[in-house]
């Protein structure tokens, strides 16, 4: 069964990002000219994910909107002939994807999230795609080769890339026993930390908040007791699934970005901003006047 089907989860009150966020989701801040969600969907379609699932929070309905037909604002564009536009709002949301939303009670962790969606998601395997982590996307998708590698071999992966040694605490770390990696590479793990402290860490490869799963996990998460910040973590689903089959690392080719912290927001703004194709040129020269 091919991956066809991505769980984002957006059911976070975003207080990192306060007070942006106090009255709009974190999830629907512009990088340019697009909300940071959108980008994300954006690559999940260029994966061949078609269903989207929102695991998402009373707070949080302006995102369903925004994937939603606003038949007044086409009709709108449409009668003032403004027809790039109204292509641009269309495009927003292709005929062929489809976003459904389940709610998240409490916030009990990642895990939890995920287990959310197995109502929509059913024995179907499926990407998860962490909202607040843009991925700039190269000439060969790096989504798309996971899913690709998943539905030719069954096994499951997970995005990395390298940090510091002294970030590792703030993310979940993989080991791979030694084994090389390059970016666009895979390799068998053998086993994954959450927030490990630096003289812990089994490497420096750090994931991303990507990830291509069975629906085996949904049995696992079910299983799995409240860990790191007494939440339910997805990683200790995935080590639980490690014991059973293989599990693969793919390491990152482009750049990822934290757009749920205020300086990694600023980091992407930069990045998408000088690469626009309309805005690039005049931004960097912004860029270049504001330089101290």
């Amino acid at each position: 069964m091919k991956v066809s089907k991505a769980v984002l989860p957006v059911a976070g009150l975003g207080t990192r990002f306060l007070p942006a966020s106090k009255a709009i989701p974190k999830e629907m801040v512009t990088v340019v000219d697009k909300p940071v969600i959108q980008y994300v969907v954006e690559e999940a379609l260029a994966a061949g994910i078609t269903e989207i699932v929102l695991v998402t929070h009373a707070s949080k309905k302006a995102i369903e909107d925004h994937f939603d037909i606003n038949y007044e604002l086409e009709a709108e564009l449409e009668r003032r002939g403004k027809h790039e536009l109204l292509e641009v709002l269309r495009s927003i949301a292709p005929p062929q994807l489809k976003v459904s939303a389940v709610r998240q009670g409490r916030a009990l962790g990642l895990g939890h999230a995920v287990a959310c969606a197995r109502p929509v998601v059913g024995d179907a395997p499926f990407a998860v795609l962490l909202p607040d982590v843009l991925v700039k996307q190269g000439s060969t998708p790096d989504l798309a080769q996971m899913t690709e590698r998943f539905n030719q071999t069954g096994h499951a992966q997970i995005m990395v890339e390298p940090v510091p040694m002294e970030q590792v605490h703030q993310y979940g770390v993989v080991d791979l026993g030694g084994q090389p990696i390059q970016p666009g590479g895979m390799a068998a793990m053998q086993r994954v930390v959450e927030k490990p402290p630096r003289d812990q860490a089994p490497s420096n490869l750090a994931v991303v908040g990507r990830y291509v799963l069975p629906a085996r996990i949904f049995d696992l998460l079910d299983q799995t007791q409240p860990g790191a910040g007494g939440e339910i973590q997805l990683t200790d689903a995935i080590e639980a699934l490690l014991a059973e089959q293989t599990v693969e690392a793919y390491q990152l080719q482009a750049r990822s970005f934290d757009c749920g912290s205020k300086l990694g927001y600023l980091e992407a703004t930069l990045a998408y901003g000088t690469a626009h194709a309309q805005l690039g040129e005049a931004f960097k020269a912004l860029i270049r006047q504001y330089q101290v």
